[in-house]
């Protein structure tokens, strides 16, 4: 992977040693232009009939196929909403006719919350919550306890593709085929996932699929995709005249923000450029594109993952949460650990006076932190990297880390 053509796509890029990727990543230029241009061109109310309404149209239309695209979906099946948190909100609510008293709904403790809360508030309506927990020694899932919690009356298991704690990759295709013979759903959050992957849920077959596009090099909006059956069938939460038939508008109250959607096609442009750059003449379609770039991402974050892990597990005060490994085919380069009887919140405001930026808490998964026994230290530290950084950055970061463990 040519690492300079990859660092220039992104303004943002500068001094500091950006290692907090898994709360959102830069934004290419692409990505940047698209809202420019669509405020400065288009902001008026898409869909009437002089001209700037009609571009601004098109260009969300443009941009939502290509997601939907991107996912290998259909434009039906795709909805853009504010947030991941709010689009399982809105699910949940859209739903829960679905399921009677004493069905039974499976969560995590692994997951982000995100993807838990929503679901466990249905308790309000007697269904039974039951939770898969992680191996408290390994922090993983394990298939053998989600059998033991399926039965006759689970009606949708919520499960992450990936964990933003420990970025271990969970078998979401396995999970899925288990799910199914069970005669249950499956809604998977992909958030930690989707910077480091090609997507792919006809591939997965899973029922809803969530990736938060602000930690896919896009702006601060979230996706929601549904099998278009399901959606179909889902009550509509948006006013009383949209037609129950009219997805995923049905489901996105207020509608999407039209110059941050209008602008997610830049997040194809760059993988296009990406693409054109490193594979030169090519006519793949975007499903292939996207494999090919991945495949380079994926190699490039496995150099710069293993000489991190490999520090952090030479310090005997160090614990690792998760799996001590480089190896892309069981992580994304998310690592979170602990330093024996410190506050994890030392670690970013050292690394912060040498321009290496961090973060430490629970992100969001404080039921994780709470299990893994790890709350007591302020939760935990986190650095996060994906392909625009660098080796160099990467050898900042362990020096600083050196300084204060």
């Amino acid at each position: 992977m040519d690492l300079e053509f990859v660092r220039r796509q992104f303004p943002a890029m500068g001094s500091l040693a950006f290692f907090e990727n898994a709360g959102g990543t830069f934004v290419p230029q692409t990505v940047i232009d698209k809202v420019s241009r669509y405020m400065i061109e288009t902001q008026v109310q898409p869909g009437g009939d002089f001209a700037p309404s009609v571009r601004a149209a098109e260009r969300i239309t443009e941009s939502h196929r290509l997601m939907a695209e991107m996912l290998n979906a259909s434009p039906e099946e795709v909805m853009v909403g504010i947030s991941t948190s709010m689009n399982v909100y809105i699910l949940a609510q859209a739903i829960r006719h679905w399921f009677a008293p004493g069905d039974e709904i499976v969560v995590t403790n692994l997951d982000h919350e995100a993807n838990n809360g929503a679901w466990r508030r249905l308790e309000e309506f007697r269904l039974e919550v039951r939770e898969w927990r992680v191996n408290p020694d390994t922090a993983d899932l394990e298939l053998d306890d989600l059998e033991k919690l399926l039965t006759d009356r689970t009606r949708l298991v919520c499960v992450s593709q990936c964990s933003n704690i420990t970025g271990s990759i969970n078998d979401v295709e396995k999970i899925a085929r288990r799910v199914h013979d069970a005669g249950a759903l499956i809604c998977v959050d992909a958030v930690a996932y989707a910077a480091h992957r090609r997507l792919d849920v006809k591939a997965l077959d899973v029922d809803f699929y969530l990736i938060s596009l602000y930690k896919l090099y896009g702006p601060h909006v979230s996706l929601l995709y549904g099998r278009r059956e399901l959606l179909l069938e889902a009550k509509r939460q948006h006013h009383y005249f949209i037609e129950d038939d009219d997805i995923p508008l049905k489901l996105n109250p207020g509608g999407p923000n039209h110059e941050f959607t209008a602008s997610l096609s830049g997040i194809i442009d760059y993988f296009n450029a990406f693409h054109r750059h490193h594979f030169p003449g090519s006519n793949a379609s975007l499903q292939t594109r996207m494999s090919e770039c991945f495949d380079l991402i994926t190699v490039h974050e496995q150099r710069l993952a293993k000489p991190f892990v490999d520090f952090l597990d030479s310090k005997p005060e160090v614990r690792i949460l998760g799996r001590a490994t480089a190896n892309h085919k069981l992580r994304v380069p998310t690592f979170s650990f602990v330093v024996n009887g410190r506050d994890s919140n030392e670690f970013p405001k050292h690394l912060a006076e040498h321009g290496v930026g961090i973060r430490a808490g629970h992100f969001y998964a404080k039921r994780l932190i709470d299990a893994l026994g790890v709350d007591k230290n302020n939760g935990v530290v986190r650095a996060s990297m994906v392909h625009y950084n660098s080796p160099d950055e990467v050898k900042r970061l362990i020096e600083h880390l050196d300084e204060v463990i």
